[in-house]
């Protein structure tokens, strides 16, 4: 593996970091851990994605990044208008770029989210802008092609494992690895999703297990290592899911949930019942997914996420729909729309930053699709589509692909087929059996229409178009 250009984020022999005091002067009373908060909700609200935390503040504070990455850049440009990098207490990016950290004693965690690191030499890449590099590879070369560039941060513990050599006990370092495949998994779903990038995502978590296997050399760092595991194998489990591979997904759900059982993590249970119950609605077994979604609200009660609490309520609305279940299905979405109106929290788990207005309007749409009751169906598929956020091309594709679905059942095929259109426009940089699955099923719906105005183009693009194997 050729080594990268990285920045200095770590403290080089000859220099050593300089507190970045102008930082710590603007976080003002805040603790580290709610200026993280902020940080991210800022992130949100530009359509950033970073997994800012108290440690990362604290790093920034004591000179161990000495420039951030541009996904943080833009967020902290955000947060404070009209200041600079340096007005930020950051050293100017011409100043760092080019040169290349030191391994230290202490590698774990000397490394930003987001930035590309080789297991090898404990580099960084930080002249990395994200969406568009990820774009131009995901176009290029698939999904495989991107996750192996970004995908590879544990590749060298499965490369052990395969061979049959012991795996050496994990570090710090090791877990930062698997916490970042997780991350990097997420972000390549929310903007291309899952096809392409299913069965290049199950070797880290392969790898993820062999570290597992092989023993931590900390305490925390074994519970970092349990909870990055639950946590891949039900990215892993959501991948397998979206690309149509229900039996491989409910596999991975079950891994995950006996991890956070065997460790007491009900953060990571809450989680792994979640993706069940969405997996068992979707596959026909709404009674299943009614009593997953309860048991996740069952143990999710005591974590202090009120937005968690609503997106499980809402996975409950799906199992009542699936049972023709109205006052059920009413009941747990009212229960989620006000549980919603709580606003954010400190508690709110990193996974759920898909979870905002737009997610909510649109599981609300699947389940008044479920129910036969199209117009309503489509008035918040619609709406769903016009909130989300242009970072998450997958959503947007996945709910104009309800909308057109349930215009095409409403009776309203025009509507519908320019609908259906708008998803085709996405489907060169989405990939998603899921989505291909609903339009497919829109254009059986609109046939017997197809002289109405715009009808017969959408079907014809739509045969024409490229299936994925």
């Amino acid at each position: 593996m050729a080594s990268s250009q990285v920045t200095s984020s770590q403290p080089t022999p000859d220099r050593p970091p300089r507190p970045n005091l102008v930082f710590r002067e603007l976080r003002g009373k805040r603790s580290p851990a709610e200026f993280a908060a902020a940080v991210r909700r800022a992130a949100r609200e530009i359509g950033e994605r970073v997994s800012c935390d108290a440690r990362y503040v604290g790093r920034v504070e004591a000179g161990e990044i000495r420039c951030p990455n541009y996904a943080y850049e833009r967020v902290f440009l955000h947060m404070f208008p009209g200041r600079t990098l340096t007005d930020l207490g950051f050293a100017p990016r011409s100043s760092v770029r080019g040169r290349r950290a030191h391994p230290t004693g202490e590698t774990g965690g000397a490394h930003e989210p987001y930035d590309t690191q080789d297991p090898q030499n404990h580099e960084m890449d930080d002249n990395y802008e994200e969406s568009d590099v990820l774009r131009r590879a995901f176009m290029t070369g698939g999904g495989a092609t991107v996750a192996a560039a970004s995908l590879g941060p544990i590749g060298l513990a499965f490369d052990a494992a395969a061979a049959g050599r012991p795996v050496r006990r994990a570090g710090a370092d090791d877990a930062y690895a698997l916490e970042e495949a997780v991350r990097r998994i997420r972000l390549l779903d929310d903007r291309h999703g899952a096809d392409g990038l299913y069965r290049r995502a199950a070797q880290p978590l392969r790898a993820a297990y062999a570290l597992l296997d092989a023993g931590a050399t900390r305490r925390t760092t074994a519970e970092r290592l349990h909870a990055g595991a639950g946590e891949l194998a039900i990215s892993v489990g959501w991948l397998a899911h979206d690309s149509g591979r229900f039996d491989d997904a409910r596999s991975h759900y079950a891994e995950a949930l006996a991890t956070a059982r065997m460790t007491g993590d009900d953060a990571l249970e809450a989680h792994a019942f979640c993706n069940t119950a969405f997996l068992a609605r979707d596959a026909g077994r709404p009674r299943e997914a009614v009593r997953a979604a309860q048991a996740a609200q069952r143990v999710g009660r005591n974590l202090g996420s009120p937005r968690l609490m609503s997106l499980l309520a809402l996975r409950e609305a799906g199992g009542w729909a699936g049972l023709a279940d109205r006052t059920g299905c009413e009941q747990a979405l009212a229960r989620a729309q006000a549980l919603y109106e709580r606003g954010t929290s400190e508690a709110d788990p990193e996974w759920m930053s898909f979870y905002g207005e737009a997610e909510l309007e649109g599981l609300e749409a699947q389940c008044w699709s479920t129910l036969g009751d199209w117009c309503r169906a489509s008035r918040h598929a619609r709406r769903a589509a016009q909130l989300q956020d242009p970072h998450f091309t997958r959503n947007i594709a996945l709910y104009t692909a309800e909308l057109a679905d349930d215009l095409a059942r409403g009776g309203r095929p025009d509507e519908a087929a320019a609908a259906g259109m708008r998803v085709l426009d996405l489907l060169d940089q989405v990939q998603s059996s899921r989505i291909q699955a609903m339009l497919a099923a829109t254009a059986r719906v609109l046939l017997p229409h197809r002289r109405a105005s715009g009808v017969s183009a959408f079907l014809e693009r739509h045969a024409s178009s490229p299936r994925t194997a």
